[in-house]
Formats: structure tokens, sequence, C-alpha cells
């Protein structure tokens, strides 16, 4: 989050909600202070809840922000250096979102997945739970829970190739929010694919 904050920071004043642009980092520092003190705390159900917060208010943030510059595009407010950084900035603050709901959301969030000693029930198949047990024992995997960086690989890749790798979906919800980024990355690509054409 504090790298999602920091390329809002770094985007022109156009493509930020009322040309601030600190405000989308100082809101996301604001809402990592509770988060952490909860943390601490052991207070699960109010870190998830405010975890759930952040996330919405960053994925809002980025939904706007990707409207701004596609508006920006077609006004030609931006120049293409301007475009180019922007809408680097603005893919990876995606894979970086939704890496960040996937990790919350599967298998009950962090916290329920630690309490239950090897994953194997989620909204999403990874290889390790298609091991057999006592191959899984073998490979020293029979307590494999899926950390952060797998969640970030799904959402790289999802932004990448459109579509899960080597991670099938199992459930409906994490369909849906695998199309919503899909489709930003899709419009992000498209308006540098735009904008090479003009060039041309």
């Amino acid at each position: 989050m504090l790298a999602v904050a920091g390329l809002y920071a770094a985007l022109p004043p156009n493509l930020l909600v009322g040309g601030f642009r600190w405000l989308p980092a100082a809101v996301i520092v604001g809402l990592l202070v509770p988060i952490i003190i909860a943390h601490h705390r052991e207070n699960h159900s109010l870190n998830e809840l405010l975890g759930y917060i952040l996330n919405a208010v960053v994925t809002a943030a980025l939904v706007l922000s990707l409207g701004l510059l596609i508006k920006a595009e077609a006004d030609h407010t931006v120049t293409p250096p301007q475009l180019l950084f922007a809408a680097a900035s603005l893919w990876i603050a995606n894979v970086l979102v939704f890496a960040s709901w996937y990790w919350h959301l599967d298998g009950g969030g962090p916290h329920q997945r630690s309490l239950t000693p090897g994953h194997s029930d989620g909204a999403f198949l990874f290889p390790q739970m298609t091991m057999d047990p006592q191959a899984k024992i073998a490979a020293g995997e029979h307590e494999w829970e899926p950390n952060f960086v797998d969640y970030l690989f799904l959402a790289f890749n999802t932004s990448t190739a459109f579509s899960p790798t080597d991670v099938p979906v199992l459930s409906r919800w994490a369909k849906v929010v695998m199309m919503i980024q899909a489709m930003i990355s899709l419009l992000v690509i498209a308006l540098l694919a735009g904008r090479a054409v003009n060039i041309l």
C-alpha cells in the first residue's frame, strides 16, 4: 500500500481527484496506522474491516485516475511522456491493489488461513492444493499456505495475460474481481497502443 501511495503521489495533478497530489497518499497512510495498531493488538476483525476499507478506497482512486487519464488523452492535455509514466504507474498500482484484494479475500483472509494447517480450500486452486498428500509431505509442503507473493504472481498474470495461468479460479466473486482487474489493465494498455498508433 505504501508503494501504491508513492505511485499516486507521482502522478500528474490533472490525473488526481481534486488535483491534490498528496491526498491519496495521506488517506492510505492515515488508514495504515490504525490497521497496524489493530494487528499488534490482535484485533483481527477490526484489522480485516480496515483492510477492506483501505482496499476499496485505493481501488476507487485507481478507477478515477484511469478515467481522468482517458479524458486527458481524449482532450490531448497529456504529453506522451506523461501518458507513458501515468499508464505505467496505474498498471503497477492495478497489480498491487488486486493482489491485496486476493490476499485479503481468499480463504477468509490471512488470519483465517493461518488457523488451518495446509491450504486446502479457497477461491483459487494453487498447484500445491492438487498435490498428493504423500508428495506434499515429501516436498515439505504439507502445511503450505499461500502468502502475498502467490497473490502478487496471480495479479501480475491477470494484468499481463488477462487470465490466470497456473491458478484456476473457483469462486464467482474471484472471477468478477479478476474481470475488473483485467479490464483496467486492458484499458491502460489500449491507451498506450492508441497513442503509439497516433505517433506512427
